[in-house]
């Protein structure tokens, strides 16, 4: 058995056999073992529009980290039973938690783990979807490294004018995982032996080398 955790409802990892899915209304939070996990935390607080977002509208919940604990959580179950979470390359989680930025293509060691940047675009993902990975487990496989320029974009206009804009996803396109990559990610998953305590383990405050910031999560 895998667990899923911070899908979408009704989304790819539903009504498949041998995977537990968690989404909103499951609360991922509250995942508590045993099983390896494969892990998809918000990212909306986290991306590189989110400070501006913050100066434009304000609000707490818009607040760049504020996402209610969810990397955090995402993290230590995959640091507690093994398997792999995916976010956004260039996500400011990373060095919120301490994690290694990806320099080149291919697996490179992160602490008690490895991380990556693949673009879901080589897995059929219609954008570019540039994806950043962080795993626990036995050596990781080798995935397509191939960086595919995709026929349409995610959000935000190219302002470098309409020449340069592609057709726009919707948002659940854009959000959803292309069934070939979470495959690779359930896969990645399956390798991981599952872990009951997470005292085997360093703390998730010092497995990489570097506390989180909980002041600069939260800000």
């Amino acid at each position: 058995m895998i667990a899923a955790l911070f899908v979408q409802s009704g989304g790819s990892y539903f009504d498949l056999p041998g995977i537990d899915p968690w989404d909103e209304a499951r609360d991922a939070r509250k995942y508590d073992g045993p099983f390896p996990v494969v892990a998809h935390p918000p990212c909306h607080r986290w991306g590189r529009l989110g400070a501006a977002n913050y100066v434009r509208w304000g609000g707490e919940h818009n607040r760049p980290g504020n996402d209610d604990g969810c990397f955090m959580a995402a993290l230590t179950a995959v640091r507690r039973f093994g398997g792999v979470l995916e976010h956004p390359a260039k996500s400011h989680a990373w060095p919120t938690f301490g994690l290694t930025a990806p320099k080149v293509k291919g697996w490179q060691r992160s602490g008690c783990g490895w991380v990556c940047e693949v673009w879901q675009s080589a897995y059929g993902h219609r954008a570019n979807k540039r994806t950043w990975l962080y795993y626990v487990g036995p050596t990781p496989p080798e995935l397509k490294w191939d960086r595919i320029i995709g026929t349409h974009q995610i959000g935000f206009q190219d302002q470098r004018g309409k020449a340069k804009n592609k057709p726009t996803l919707s948002p659940r396109e854009a959000n959803a995982t292309p069934v070939e990559f979470r495959d690779v990610l359930i896969s990645m998953a399956t390798t991981c032996l599952p872990n009951t305590s997470i005292s085997s383990q360093p703390s998730i405050d010092s497995i990489d080398g570097k506390a989180p910031d909980h002041h600069k999560a939260s800000q």
